[in-house]
């Protein structure tokens, strides 16, 4: 990258203010060398005039699947990897449900070897809470731990043996790892395509009902609470779900959680035509739904915002009926527009929320170094341009699904810089590729 680079008149985003601030930043070197008002330019210096574009810390995503090993038809790490950058993103936590499962220290030495060949930001890796996600056998925690994870979690399979999960959470505990828990109880989930109600029955497609994943989050709380284990709620869609949660922290319960944009966003009404790309797991619920879990993020009982990006190939996606086409939606390059169009943009919530949620707090989580904008830091930096628009084509978009219901539509707002280090991702700044 240049050595030297200026952006000028950007407006700074931080997590502890809801007001932007005005300010020049230099960059030499990878570090933020000065923030302050008319800052001036050395020969050499890359000058970026960024007014009225966002300045702000890396985003990082807790929960994104890249497929590799064994699907890499779908996602790699390194095509994964350029999607995040392409949203802004320049940490991500990988899940286990590869094929093999990330589930003894060897493979996850083998997943961060590629990673450290193939990916350009910071890439960290879950492992399985049992032996192929099986939900029969406890995997080798300690090995994992020793070998680099962040995290165990059967992503995608709830571990269903509530004694296995209570070992588990001991273990997770003795080793000072949080347990992520995909939260669905399948006896109640059954077949089922889509958010179980009115709408699941006009459309004659069998339904999820939400009881399958508030009685677990519920279970999984209370087995949290009794052995003291650090418990990590994925992608929660409900508002009793939440409030379940809520309570938990009332009761000073260890217990972080999550909320996906698409659970936000859309919502079962959207299901329309049969399209798949809306299908995803757990479902689209209902509107009230998205009206509380906006609420729930605004007031603080989500911790973190995280995409759960699940690419799958379009014949997978569009070739196959909407009962038979996998569950999973892509997310890392439309997360940062999409809740910049629905939500900052239209005054529902701040910058400041957005760092807060969707840098700060994931990399908190996992007791990783601050990500910030100020003297002295590591430069990890996205300059976002909100009177440009962004259309999500296949040719626009890096990663290798296209799996998104955001396909060929156009969002306000851009993604026109990323810095990581002495490196910049991406460019499309002002004399920028």
């Amino acid at each position: 990258m240049d050595d030297l680079i200026l952006l000028k008149q950007a407006s700074v985003a931080s997590e502890d203010s809801a007001d932007l601030f005005e300010s020049d930043v230099l960059v030499e070197n990878g570090v933020i060398k000065a923030v302050g008002s008319s800052l001036d330019s050395r020969d050499g210096t890359r000058v970026i005039e960024s007014k009225g574009k966002v300045l702000l810390p890396g985003l990082f995503d807790l929960h994104v699947h890249v497929r590799e090993p064994g699907q890499t038809s779908k996602e790699t790490i390194k095509t994964g990897s350029e999607a995040a950058i392409n949203g802004g993103v320049t940490g991500i936590v990988a899940m286990p449900n590869t094929v093999p499962a990330i589930d003894s220290g060897g493979m996850v030495r083998s997943v961060l070897e590629i990673a450290g060949r193939d990916s350009r930001i910071d890439f960290f890796t879950t492992g399985c809470i049992t032996k192929d996600r099986a939900g029969e056998e406890m995997a080798a925690i300690g090995g994992m731990k020793e070998a680099g994870v962040v995290m165990i979690t059967d992503d995608g399979s709830p571990v269903e043996n509530p004694q296995l999960l209570r070992r588990a959470m001991e273990y997770a505990r003795e080793f000072e790892l949080p347990l992520a828990s995909h939260c669905e109880t399948m006896q109640l989930s059954g077949a089922g395509a889509m958010n179980e109600g009115k709408r699941s029955y006009k459309l004659g497609i069998p339904g999820i009902p939400s009881i399958s994943e508030e009685v677990c989050i519920a279970r999984d709380l209370q087995i949290a609470a009794y052995t003291g284990a650090h418990l990590h709620l994925q992608h929660v869609t409900t508002a009793r779900g939440m409030e379940i949660i809520r309570r938990a922290k009332n009761d000073g319960i260890k217990v972080t959680c999550e909320v996906a944009p698409h659970h936000l966003i859309f919502n079962e009404n959207d299901i329309v035509n049969y399209d798949t790309y809306f299908k995803m797991n757990p479902p689209l619920r209902t509107e009230e739904d998205n009206e509380k879990l906006l609420e729930g993020l605004i007031e603080g009982v989500f911790d973190v915002i995280a995409t759960d990006h699940a690419p799958h190939t379009e014949f997978e996606k569009k070739q196959q009926d909407f009962e038979d086409a996998p569950f999973g939606i892509t997310g890392l390059e439309t997360a940062l527009p999409s809740l910049y169009h629905h939500y900052i943009k239209e005054g529902k919530f701040g910058w400041d929320l957005l760092v807060k949620r969707y840098a700060a707090e994931p990399r908190r989580i996992l007791n990783l170094d601050k990500v910030s904008i100020e003297e002295g830091s590591r430069a990890e930096l996205v300059l976002f341009d909100p009177q440009s628009t962004t259309t999500f084509t296949q040719e626009f978009m890096k990663s290798k699904s296209p799996n998104t219901p955001f396909l060929d539509k156009e969002l306000q707002g851009s993604v026109d810089l990323v810095v990581n280090g002495d490196e910049v991702l991406l460019d499309r700044s002002n004399g920028g590729a």
